[in-house]
Formats: structure tokens, C-alpha cells, sequence
């Protein structure tokens, strides 16, 4: 093993001590020449991927690049740099490219160590694109600013960051991912909306979108109307959940459902109401007042044959707030579809 154990060195002087080990040590043919690099000078990859270019097969490296001082050279960052330039080192290693994503999240919550946004790889700005021009070329063909596609490495795609450089092309397409299809005139008028809009905001969210088209659609019906949420949980018993809803033809319909949470439990209430399969992407809570009595904003995504929808509750009950913006997403769907119908699946009337 030969080390760089203060990250000094630099990425030729490496090379050049990895080549001299090899053609002046006898018998290192019969071994396997080993480095572990360290970052205190940001050179920590670029050494190991040198010294693999010189003869080196096994390199010790960490997820995330967590280590000493300023860390130990990134496993993700190496590994995808020779399965993305394969044809420049030539070299395979093993690993399963499309479980370095999960695998960095799960090191990084067991050690309560964030990772950085614009951290190459796994950060959360690695697959995101915030430049019109960007935005644009990525649309048209992307490969253009993508060398390697965020599936590689066990992400479910690239992300387009909207704001006050982005286009009507990348507009529209995000409207189009949201579920939404507007006329020509209502796309204008919504696309004057998101600029305004976008000089005033760092980042314009799915929210904030919806918002600005909810005005250039047709207004839409609730399909189905949250009445009723009652919730029994505690540190020894199995969370249950009662919903009752009201259908568009006014039926009151009622069901209970067990969770590994109170929203899990409602959640799945709800689910065995409207019967609308769909996947729960994203679920947050914020306070947006103060003190005890604070009133809870719950905000979440839920996506369905390949479309997402955004869903928004609030109320002083947080377990109210979250049955709320389920709710919300599940109507935009069910509008989306054209399926404001009545009861799907095993609800039940109440007091039946």
C-alpha cells in the first residue's frame, strides 16, 4: 500500500512513485499495488485515478468522501470517472454504478453528515440544470451537458431548476410533466406570469406554477371532499386512521385503514376510497406561524403514470394538514383524468 496520508502530493508525483514501486520493487508483479489518497489539498481523486493510469488495482476510498480533515478520496467520484472515460483508463472495477446514489443517502444519515449540493456525483445539484441555455440544450438532446445519465447512478432523473433565465421551452415542458396542457393564449399569458414571477424569486417551485396556471384553467370541481379524520396511535398500539369523504354526487362514503404511522394510516384510508393508484414522491411540513398553536403546512408530490402531482394542506393538526394535501393531489389527478366519477373500491356509506 503506499499512501498520501497528508494529501500532499501532487497528481504526476504520485504517478511517477507508483511507476518506480513497480519497475523497482522485485517480485511487486506478484502483489497488488494499493494507494489511499487523502484531500487535504482537493487532489485526493485525481491521485488515485493517476496511479491507477500507472498500475495500481486497488484503491482505498469512502463513500461520500468522508475521512480525516478534509476527507479521503470519493469511492462514487472514481468509480463513475472510469465507467465514464472507460475508453481513457480502461479499467473495470466491480461495482454496481446504480447503487452508489442510495447507498451515499444512507451513509449520510447514519452519520448526520449532509452532503453538499454541488458535491460531483451525488449532490443534489449534480443532475440539476438552472441555466436557460442549459435548460434548452438539455431538452434538444441530453447529452449535451450530461455525460453520464442520472439512472447510472440510481437516480430517477435530471432536474430542471426554473427561474428567471429559463425559457418557454423548458416552461411548457415542466407544465407538460406536471399534468397540465394549456392553449397557446394561456400558455402566454401563464409564461408572462412565471417571468414576473421569476425576477423575484431565486426558484420558481411546482407550486408556484400551479398556482400562476391555476388562473388560464378551467376551474375544476372537488371530486372528493375530505369531511372526516380520526386518528388512534401511541408508543404501544398500531396506528389506525377513520376517513370519511364526500363523493361528487354527494354520497358520504367511510373507511378505516392500519399504518406504521398516523399519516401512513390515513393515507391508506383514503387510498381505499378513491381507489386511484399513485406513488407518494415527496411529503414536508413547515410552520407557518409561531407558538404551540402553530398552524402546519403540509406540502406533497405524488406521481401516476408517469405525471406528478402537487398537493398542499394546513391546519393546526398536522395529521389534518397532511389528509388535506393528499387530498388536494388526489382531485388534480383525478381532474387530470377526467375521473371525477364516485366511489371507486371497498369505501363503505357511513352509518351503514
Amino acid at each position: 500500500n503506499v499512501p498520501d496520508t497528508v494529501g500532499y502530493v501532487q497528481p504526476d508525483e504520485f504517478g511517477a512513485l507508483i511507476e518506480y514501486v513497480r519497475n523497482n520493487v522485485p517480485g511487486i508483479e506478484k502483489v497488488t499495488l494499493s494507494v489511499h489518497c487523502h484531500d487535504d489539498l482537493g487532489q485526493a481523486v485525481a491521485n488515485s485515478l493517476r496511479a491507477i493510469q500507472c498500475g495500481a488495482r486497488q484503491v482505498e476510498c469512502t463513500i461520500n468522501g468522508v475521512g480525516e480533515r478534509a476527507g479521503n478520496a470519493a469511492l462514487e467520484e472514481i468509480v463513475m470517472a472510469l465507467r465514464t472515460r472507460q475508453d481513457f483508463y480502461q479499467v473495470e472495477t466491480g461495482i454496481k454504478p446504480n447503487q452508489i446514489y442510495r447507498t451515499s443517502r444512507l451513509v449520510s444519515n447514519y452519520m448526520g453528515m449532509e452532503v453538499p449540493p454541488n458535491k460531483a456525483i451525488v449532490g443534489a445539484n449534480a443532475f440539476a440544470h438552472a441555466s436557460g441555455l442549459h435548460q434548452d440544450g438539455m431538452i434538444k438532446e441530453r447529452t449535451t451537458y450530461e455525460i453520464m445519465t442520472p439512472q447510472s447512478i440510481g437516480v430517477s432523473g435530471s432536474k430542471i431548476v426554473l427561474g428567471k433565465t429559463s425559457g418557454r421551452h423548458a416552461f411548457r415542458k415542466r407544465l407538460e410533466e406536471l399534468g397540465y396542457t394549456l392553449s397557446d393564449d394561456d400558455f402566454g399569458r401563464a409564461f408572462a406570469a412565471f417571468k414576473e414571477l421569476a425576477d423575484k424569486k431565486k426558484e420558481v417551485t411546482d407550486l408556484d406554477i400551479e398556482s400562476l396556471v391555476a388562473e388560464e384553467m378551467r376551474t375544476i370541481s372537488e371530486a372528493y371532499h375530505l369531511d372526516q379524520v380520526h386518528v388512534s396511535c401511541g408508543d404501544r398500539s398500531v396506528p389506525t386512521a377513520s376517513v370519511r369523504l364526500i363523493t361528487p354526487d354527494g354520497k358520504v362514503i367511510a373507511d378505516a385503514a392500519l399504518g406504521t404511522g398516523p399519516v401512513d394510516a390515513v393515507y391508506k384510508a383514503i387510498n381505499r376510497l378513491v381507489g386511484v393508484p399513485n406513488v407518494l414522491t415527496e411529503f414536508s411540513v413547515k410552520s407557518v406561524t409561531e407558538g404551540i398553536d402553530a398552524i402546519g403546512e403540509v406540502t406533497i408530490r405524488i406521481e401516476s403514470e408517469g405525471k406528478v402531482y402537487s398537493g398542499r394542506g394546513a391546519a393546526t393538526d398536522i395529521i389534518v394538514a397532511s389528509a388535506k394535501a393528499y387530498m388536494n393531489a388526489l382531485n388534480r389527478l383525478i381532474a387530470a383524468r377526467g375521473m371525477e366519477k364516485g366511489k371507486k373500491g371497498s369505501g363503505k356509506e357511513s352509518g351503514s
